[in-house]
């Protein structure tokens, strides 16, 4: 099976998680444990992971030699805040160019704001920073950032925390057939299924937070997740079968015992 490749490092699971939203480091610790992730998010504006000397750092439950850190900009309106941001995260993980980008246009929709997006993926680029940038399924803006020197793009499949899937599937298709880097679904997930129909259109991972960290038992949706991801990814490896308007009958037609 071939391998995620970010930033010339490979990965056998192609499920990234979040670290936020868990009722405590612990839980935390055992669903990304259950999910078999190798990389999980950190919101730099929200979480600590040493910036707080005197608060309980995340970093002492998930391990930076066991798991890939990606700090994010949740929280950041503007390319100024999100740049700053990726230059605190750097310092914090000991020059650690990998970053996720999410500039939001508003707290209400929590939508990219896809101008300021550009703006700082072109800064980021430009510094060094080895950028995974959460963007609108437009394929247009997706190729853009592309262009721009991006390491993956990270289209939504719905408004984060939402809960509804992906709610266009075209467009998310059309982003994966023009890319020439990873394509990650970032956002919206609510369930295994979801997981697994981004995965069977051919998208490289899935990123979630609030879809395990909410869920009644996070650690058994984690697991869920994980094996959903699986699915998705030999699903679409094996090629599914046309769709047609009729039945088609699924013994063979010729050879049959006949009257006569």
């Amino acid at each position: 099976m071939k391998r995620l490749i970010i930033n010339n490092k490979e990965y056998d699971s192609r499920l990234i998680l979040g670290t936020g939203k868990y009722k405590d480091f612990d839980e935390t610790a055992s669903s990304v444990e259950a999910s078999g992730c190798e990389m999980v998010t950190v919101a730099i504006r929200r979480m600590n992971i040493g910036q707080d000397k005197k608060s309980k750092n995340l970093l002492d439950v998930i391990s930076p030699k066991n798991y890939t850190i990606l700090p994010n900009t949740a929280g950041c309106y503007t390319s100024e805040d999100a740049v700053r941001t990726c230059e605190l995260a750097a310092e914090l993980l000991s020059g650690e160019m990998l970053v996720k980008l999410e500039v939001l246009s508003d707290s209400k929709t929590l939508y990219p704001n896809v101008i300021e997006t550009i703006k700082a993926s072109e800064v980021l680029v430009k510094k060094g920073f080895k950028v995974m940038v959460y963007t609108t399924d437009d394929p247009i803006i997706a190729k853009e950032l592309e262009n721009i020197g991006c390491e993956c793009i990270m289209p939504l499949g719905s408004a984060i925390g939402s809960g509804l899937g992906i709610i266009n599937e075209y467009n998310i298709k059309e982003i994966i057939e023009n890319a020439t880097v990873p394509v990650i679904v970032d956002a919206g997930v609510g369930t295994a299924s979801d997981a697994c129909i981004a995965m069977e259109l051919g998208c490289d991972g899935v990123l979630m937070n609030t879809a395990i960290a909410c869920a009644k038992h996070p650690v058994l949706m984690a697991s869920a997740m994980k094996n959903a991801v699986i699915a998705g990814r030999d699903a679409f490896k094996a090629g599914r079968i046309t769709k047609k308007e009729i039945g088609t009958a699924s013994s063979p037609v010729h050879g049959l015992v006949t009257d006569d």
